[in-house]
């Protein structure tokens, strides 16, 4: 399986960065450097089958549609925790992007847990910094707003796409990326980082490789 590692960087290196979002839906995600863990990686429940591979099944245009008897199980099954929690950062982060920049947001999610540099599962770097207004990595986390999503069908969109990347159907697409901000800001951290490539309207960032290398 592909691992990414990341060097730590020094807390104080980089004051706390906001990344942004697009505008629409309550995203303005301020996703900023993480805290240094310098913990190994713990092992990761088959289960949650993460995607950290790249020799995957490229995304296509469009996801191919599930029989109606795998509809009628999702909807009838709880929804796994880590499942919940990815498929609501795609929801708040990306559900107006295309489907190649909601499968970006959730690859980011997976490439933090994949990292020694942030929480080992979804649901941590998902809630990493609290709730404290503009302290959380995604600001739909801690901005004092319902997270109850309320677009039925873009919710069960990031449902059907965040089982795909958990199962590994999915390739990533952001070349291993950490952070991501959007094209219409400039963030003064994006500097520190190497630009992977921009999808939809994010720019997506990993370490340098000298950063790496430190």
């Amino acid at each position: 399986m592909r691992t990414l590692s990341m060097t730590a960087f020094v807390a104080t290196l980089f004051p706390p960065l906001l990344l942004s979002s697009v505008p629409e839906p309550r995203e303005t995600p301020q996703l900023y450097p993480a805290k240094l863990e310098l913990e190994p990686i713990s092992p990761i429940s088959p289960a949650l089958a993460i995607a950290k591979t790249s020799s995957t099944v490229p995304i296509a245009s469009a996801l191919p549609p599930e029989a109606p008897t795998a509809r009628a199980a999702h909807a009838a099954s709880p929804i796994d925790e880590e499942l919940h929690c990815l498929a609501l950062n795609i929801y708040h982060e990306a559900r107006s992007e295309p489907l190649s920049g909601q499968l970006a947001v959730a690859q980011v999610t997976l490439n933090r847990v994949a990292s020694e540099s942030f929480p080992h599962s979804v649901c941590e770097v998902v809630k990493q910094g609290g709730q404290k207004r503009n302290r959380c990595q995604f600001s739909w986390w801690c901005d004092g707003k319902s997270d109850q999503p309320t677009e039925m069908k873009a919710w069960r969109k990031s449902l059907d796409l965040g089982r795909r990347v958990l199962a590994e159907q999915l390739s990533d697409p952001t070349g291993g990326a950490l952070f991501y901000h959007a094209t219409y800001v400039s963030p003064k951290w994006s500097r520190s980082f190497q630009r992977t490539t921009q999808i939809g309207r994010h720019l997506f960032y990993r370490p340098t490789s000298s950063a790496s290398q430190s």
